[in-house]
């Protein structure tokens, strides 16, 4: 049955709702009383990049917690809608079909096309139907009578685990390689949901063809790519947790909540010719603003949950390379994701370096797009056929899984707060007019001829779309075009798309590729590479053009060839391949590539290594500790014991030495035979961790020792005594010192606790202390931490950090340390943020629910009463400037361009709560940051001198007594440090007002 429902509740949002300027409608968005805005307000809430506009197409009622969205070629818009999000299970899951009936490039019409579906969070138009993600399937959607409702539904694929909803199998994607991608990130553990999302999958299957290809359990929490037709799916070579993206030629880029954007370098069929090779990870965080990067948020009351950190990416989704066309430039090399904790989107511009990118923020201190509705939570994005940026607003009040969220924000309710809400905008460049596709297209009923010219349009969503339709028809016809096509001088992208078209119809000649192999543009090189990989054993043409590209000057184009000659095993391309090694030797990504061939080369390679070797180009050292893996991992030929015996050389200082025992350590657990015999070299290693005159070859030989075992308990002894005999030597220089403590946790260090206490004093070197203290950190019991606790007010900053390490490891410790927190011996300022997760995510309950309660007490609740209208009117940040420069310049800069270095920067307070602000400014108090707190120094002189420790030396600490005064004090003259646990800061209660207060705090929070 047809299930249509129709809205008119939009017409009025059609292009009124454009916004075109930065922050348009800034005082004129309403908030219901529960926090949410409603729709003909939303607009307003958005800050948008300049020279862009946003309009609003679809809202609820007719489109409700949307998650992923696809048009097809008839211009039909279809929408995922995920409302059991984030622990109901009970099918409310459906696709809506929305249509636009008067024709004003707004949506008014919604028809159910599919329901009854768990947790469905992805869609792709596939033949006469949809490929939709709902773990553990991916099923095939299709009406086949017109009436805009699925009445075929088949499972296509099974298996995957239907885990917590952040990691489930997501987001099909055709690739131009005509394989269809799916982004999975695999199982993750659950202590609160077990029953629910406690699956682990099974084996990957295609359910309806027993003949198809079976992938391991769960794709062992691999992205898979497969094709639907002759039931072959593969592992990728890594992981996404939502959403994943191509760029133009299709290079595939990932994220992850955590990290928003890296490139999967090397693809699994590379990896998986050489079970040898040790490589851990073959993708690359390409960010050069940090994976975790720093996110301006200006949301007016942002919602903070238990684990969100505060101003950094946590929820990073939706990744999508822009490949529309109609954006300027630089946004023909943009990445976007969204960050719907933080309402907000990002977008990085990316730049080629050797075999993978750099992606650049765009914007300083600005995000692309950022809402101050604290429950619009952008999730997805896509690119339509009009070049537009679509953004799929999910709308929730919440939008963290209580997985992860305290039992007492659980409790409160909230979680389906917004549920039958959601949004979808389109941003385009200012001045564009309407969507028209949404009247329809004829795209779905033009001829294959009339496909093959859309593989040269601008915008990706036709390429993509044409050789879809056209490999999936398998139209033979089309050739001809197709040839022409690829040979179409005016469009690189078109050659591209007519090659791999060519490809999927098993047309594609061995005179194309060659000539594809020589064509101008690097891209379709890099690509002509991949496809003569597919066509080896047809030509040896193929081989002889492959290997003139050896100086190509593109480094990415080299990449390629280097993975490919791989597969050819001749004399010829292993020459070339060595070449393109030593070409590219610094990009460790080509070593990789180079040693995924065949292992038997592993040790002519190294000798070849060993005879260049070049001390001054530390590619060369990587590349031989790599080569020394696989040999130890491997291979029983005698090879690294002689290898061993020539690092240990103690005359020897060749400069390769370090890295091969490196190689050692890393291969030599995997070779229970290696493992026996070099074992029986410890004494040596030992000898030369004591005596080489090489520190980088000693810091190897201690690694190679923590990986064996050892065996005889006299040299462990003497050992150790030796190491404390050399540490407590003031004749010997202080960086051997430390360097020698770091082998006592081999053994046992408790008869050696008081020599290591005397060491933590202010008069001894700073890296001799933090030695001493990881040293002694590996006592058991509560001995330490207790010492930690009575010595805590003279450890100074660098010390301290490394003190708090020693409480984690054990859980009498940690009580030890949230008690210490509760009676104010630490103040909770000094537990970072990644220690505060694991305090508050504890195994044990009791100690789980005593940390969430210290570690998220509102301390500020007391001051901010008094001040509570401050948190209720408008601030002005114009008049705010004027506050912080009567104020605060003195002693804090904004963002390093004005005001006195001497207190934090307080632009880099803009992602702050407002109320966490404003405690803050009345009393400094409350939050001290690490670094800026108040410390007493009093010299054996009887002097008594106090300010912020900004610098500590083994020789001398620098103190900052007040802004551009700074005192530098020797270490042989100081008595004692303790620390005051206050701030140099002035509060503010007294001299501003609730306006000033809401002023400054608007200033601080602009992020300008």
């Amino acid at each position: 049955m047809k299930k249509t429902i129709f809205s008119n509740t939009l017409t009025f949002l059609c292009l009124s709702a454009v916004c075109c300027l930065p922050g348009c409608g800034e005082n004129g968005v309403n908030s219901a009383s529960d926090g949410s805005i409603a729709p003909e307000d939303a607009i307003a809430s958005f800050e948008l990049a300049p020279g862009f506009q946003m309009e609003i197409i679809a809202n609820e009622p007719l489109v409700m917690d949307p998650v992923d969205m696809e048009i097809d070629e008839f211009g039909r818009m279809y929408v995922v809608e995920m409302p059991g999000y984030p622990i109901d299970k009970s099918g409310t899951g459906r696709i809506a079909l929305l249509s636009d009936t008067d024709e004003d490039g707004v949506m008014d019409q919604r028809t159910i096309f599919a329901d009854n579906l768990v947790l469905p969070n992805g869609i792709l138009r596939w033949k006469k139907g949809v490929l939709v993600t709902d773990a553990p399937d991916v099923l095939y959607l299709e009406d086949t009578d017109g009436d805009g409702v699925a009445d075929v539904r088949e499972t296509i694929m099974t298996g995957f685990s239907l885990s917590n909803p952040h990691v489930n199998v997501n987001n099909p994607v055709y690739g131009i390689d005509n394989w269809i991608h799916l982004s999975h990130l695999g199982h993750i553990g659950t202590r609160k949901y077990e029953a629910e999302f406690g699956d682990k999958g099974s084996a990957i299957v295609f359910p309806n063809m027993p003949e198809g290809t079976e992938l391991p359990k769960n794709a062992n929490g691999h992205s898979v790519r497969f094709k639907p037709d002759i039931q072959v799916a593969e592992l990728a070579s890594t992981r996404s947790q939502f959403g994943h993206t191509f760029d133009r030629w299709g290079r595939y880029l990932l994220t992850h909540n955590q990290n928003h954007i890296y490139h999967e370098v090397i693809a699994a069929p590379y990896l998986s010719r050489n079970p040898g090779l040790l490589v851990s990870n073959a993708s690359e965080s390409i960010s050069d603003h940090g994976k975790e990067t720093e996110v301006f948020q200006i949301t007016t009351n942002p919602d903070r949950q238990l684990f969100t950190p505060v101003g950094l990416t946590t929820s990073s989704s939706g990744i999508t390379a822009y490949l529309g066309g109609a954006f300027p430039a630089p946004f023909d090399k943009a990445v976007f994701v969204a960050e719907s904790v933080s309402n907000l989107m990002h977008v990085d511009i990316l730049k080629e370096k050797g075999a993978t990118f750099v992606a650049e923020r765009l914007r300083d201190n600005k995000e692309f797009l950022a809402s101050k509705d604290s429950w619009s939570r952008p999730v997805n994005m896509y690119v339509g056929p009009d070049g537009a940026l679509y953004v799929l607003d999910y709308y929730r009040r919440i939008i963290e899984h209580p997985e992860w969220m305290s039992d007492e924000a659980v409790a409160a309710g909230g979680l389906s707060d917004g549920v039958g809400m959601g949004r979808i905008f389109r941003i385009t460049p200012e001045g564009t007019g309407k969507a028209d596709w949404t009247s329809g297209l004829t795209f779905g009923k033009e001829s294959p001829q009339e496909w093959v010219q859309h593989l040269a349009s601008k915008n990706n969503w036709w390429r993509n779309n044409a050789q879809r339709l056209l490999v999936t028809a398998q139209s033979q016809e089309v050739i001809p075009d197709l040839e022409k096509m690829a040979k179409n001088q005016d469009s690189a992208e078109g050659r591209l798309h007519a090659l791999w078209t060519l490809e999927g119809l098993k047309g594609l000649s061995t005179e194309l590729i060659i000539d594809a192999l020589n064509d101008p543009e690097a891209g379709v090189r890099e690509n002509a590479i991949k496809l003569a990989e597919l066509h080896l054993s047809e030509s040896n043409d193929l081989i002889t053009e492959l290997l003139k590209l050896k100086t190509d000057p593109n480094a990415r184009v080299r990449f390629q060839l280097l993975c490919t000659l791989g597969f050819i095993d001749t004399p010829e391309a292993t020459k070339v391949a060595e070449e393109l090694l030593f070409q590219d030797l610094s990009d460790e990504w080509v070593q990789i590539a180079a040693l995924s061939a065949s292992s038997s080369q592993n040790m002519p390679l190294l000798r070849t290594v060993l005879s260049r070797f070049d001390k001054d180009q530390p590619a060369y050292g990587s590349l031989i500790r790599r080569l020394t893996a696989m040999i130890t991992a491997n291979e029983n030929d005698g090879e690294a014991e002689k290898l061993l015996q020539k690092a240990l050389n103690l005359s020897g200082n060749n400069g390769w030495e370090a890295a091969v025992l490196d190689g050692i350590a890393d291969g030599v657990k995997r070779n229970e035979e290696n493992e026996e015999i070099l074992t029986n070299y410890l004494d040596k290693i030992v000898l030369a961790f004591f005596e080489h005159p090489d520190g980088k070859l000693r810091k190897s030989a201690l690694n190679l020792i923590k990986t064996l075992d050892f065996k005889d308990e006299n040299l462990l002894q003497a050992s150790m005594d030796k190491a404390m005999a050399i540490a407590t030597d003031q004749s010997i220089p202080e960086s051997r010192r430390a360097e020698v403590l770091k082998f006592l946790p081999e053994g046992n260090v408790s008869p050696y606790a008081g020599q290591l206490k005397g060491m933590i004093a202010t008069t001894e070197p700073i890296v001799l202390q933090i030695a001493a203290m990881q040293a002694l950190g590996n006592i058991k019991g509560t001995e330490v931490p207790e010492y930690v606790l009575a010595k805590w007010n003279s450890l100074t900053p660098e010390i301290r950090d490394v003190a708090l390490g020693t409480f984690m490891s054990e859980s009498e410790r940690v009580k030890l340390l949230l008690e210490a927190l509760k009676d104010g011996e630490i103040p909770t300022a000094a537990i970072g943020w990644k220690m505060r997760v694991r305090l508050m995510n504890n195994g044990d309950e009791a100690t789980r629910n005593f940390a969430r309660e210290l570690l998220t007490k509102d301390e500020g609740e007391g001051i901010n009463k008094r001040y509570q209208k401050a948190l209720e009117i408008n601030g002005d940040p114009i008049a705010g400037k004027s506050v912080y420069i009567e104020n605060c310049a003195l002693c804090h800069q904004f963002r390093g361009k004005s005001g006195v270095a001497f207190g934090p920067d307080l632009g880099t307070l803009h992602n702050w709560h407002p109320k966490d602000l404003m405690a803050n400014i009345l009393d400094p108090n409350l939050s001290i940051a690490p670094g800026f707190d108040l410390w007493e120094v009093m010299l054996k002189d009887g002097e008594t001198i106090q300010g912020m420790i900004m610098n500590e030396t083994s020789a001398a600490i620098s103190l900052r007594i007040s802004p551009g005064v700074e005192k530098t004090i020797n270490r042989q003259d100081i008595k004692s440090i303790k620390g005051m646990q206050l701030s140099l800061m002035p509060g503010l209660a007294e001299q501003l007002d609730q306006q000033k207060i809401a002023d400054l705090m608007a200033f601080i929070r602009n992020s300008e």
